[in-house]
Parts: structure tokens; C-alpha cells; sequence
């Protein structure tokens, strides 16, 4: 009966330990590197061409949202003309 209760425990200590581990190249310090030097670029936009395409996406759409918004409060606010 204790046999069962601590093979699970065992099963699950093997497979972690004898587990394949991936070798992955450490990116961080280029990154960190990357990001803190100072060259006058505001750091959201040191990612290169994907940070740059957000924000301009970001902002297209901040702006058009506020001008939809504001057109629909102008057609809203003025009454229609009766014929």
C-alpha cells in the first residue's frame, strides 16, 4: 500500500530530472544593450520596424476613434430638419 502511495511521487521526480533540455542562445543582454544605450530613440520605439508599425497603428486608430467620436456627438447634438 505504501509502494503506490510513493510511486507517483517517484514517476514524477524521474521525468522532471530526465527530462531533454533545450539549448536556447540567451538574447538579453543584446536586448539590454539594445535598449540602453542612449541615442535619443524613445524606448517604445527601439524595437525597430515592428515597435514603429504599432504605434503608428496605434495612433491611426486613437485618432480616427476620437474623430468618428467626435462627428457622431456633432450629428447627434443638432436636430433634423423638418420638411
Amino acid at each position: 500500500m505504501l509502494w503506490n502511495l510513493l510511486s507517483p511521487h517517484q514517476i514524477t521526480k524521474r521525468t522532471i530530472s530526465t527530462a531533454l533540455r533545450r539549448q536556447f542562445e540567451n538574447k538579453v543582454p543584446a536586448k539590454q544593450k539594445l535598449f540602453q544605450e542612449d541615442n535619443g530613440i524613445p524606448v517604445h520605439l527601439k524595437g525597430r520596424i515592428a515597435d514603429a508599425l504599432l504605434y503608428r497603428a496605434t495612433m491611426v486608430l486613437t485618432v480616427g476613434g476620437t474623430a468618428c467620436a467626435i462627428y457622431q456627438l456633432a450629428v447627434v447634438s443638432l436636430p433634423k430638419k423638418q420638411d
